[in-house]
């Protein structure tokens, strides 16, 4: 996950674009001034002089709006990517309560992580070190622990505590639960 302070090629792109932007307009405004000082008031009546008058005006609009969406976007994103640590830190603390609640030991824990975050069976084994059936001697141990049949359910269980409520009971899809009305 970038830092705070990181800029992501869309960033640096827009402030590249708005700098660009800024040194045109930079230019044109000396361009007109250096007109208007040869010019005089005639300046202020030729049609090449007007265009360049509006079209500096747009770019100095344009440099300011830029700037502030692209301070409102980093502002989104970095409100985004705070949920993200918060949303990752919530999971890591289940995931960790779980495994103390099922009496999961230290290498049954790592296994269980790296199931959850997707990793077969010949991939966990490699990055343990160990052999594939100590794996899944591990996996059933899991499995068994936590009273699930497989990777699935117990990813399901996870994700269900998460949410707050069940999507499955007695092996059917939940039902919502109505809300009730309380008479004033």
């Amino acid at each position: 996950m970038p830092s705070r302070h990181s800029v992501s090629p869309a960033d640096l792109a827009l402030i590249i674009l708005i700098v660009i932007q800024f040194v045109c307009a930079t230019f044109f405004v000396f361009d007109a001034i250096n007109d208007f000082a040869n010019l005089g008031i005639r300046a202020t009546l030729d049609l090449h002089q007007i265009v360049e008058f509006v079209a500096v005006a747009a770019m100095l609009v344009a440099v300011v709006v830029e700037a502030r969406a692209l301070r409102r976007m980093r502002s989104q994103t970095d409100e985004a990517e705070k949920g993200i640590r918060v949303a990752s830190g919530a999971l890591h603390d289940k995931m960790e309560a779980y495994f103390r609640d099922w009496r999961l030991t230290p290498a049954e824990a790592d296994v269980a992580l790296f199931t959850i975050k997707g990793c077969d069976i010949a991939e966990i084994a490699q990055i343990r070190g160990s052999a594939e059936g100590t794996i899944k001697a591990h996996l059933n141990g899991i499995y068994r622990k936590a009273g699930v049949t497989g990777r699935s359910a117990l990813i399901s269980l996870l994700i269900d505590d998460l949410m707050g409520h069940p999507l499955v009971r007695n092996g059917n899809l939940a039902q919502p639960q109505p809300t009730q009305v309380r008479a004033s």
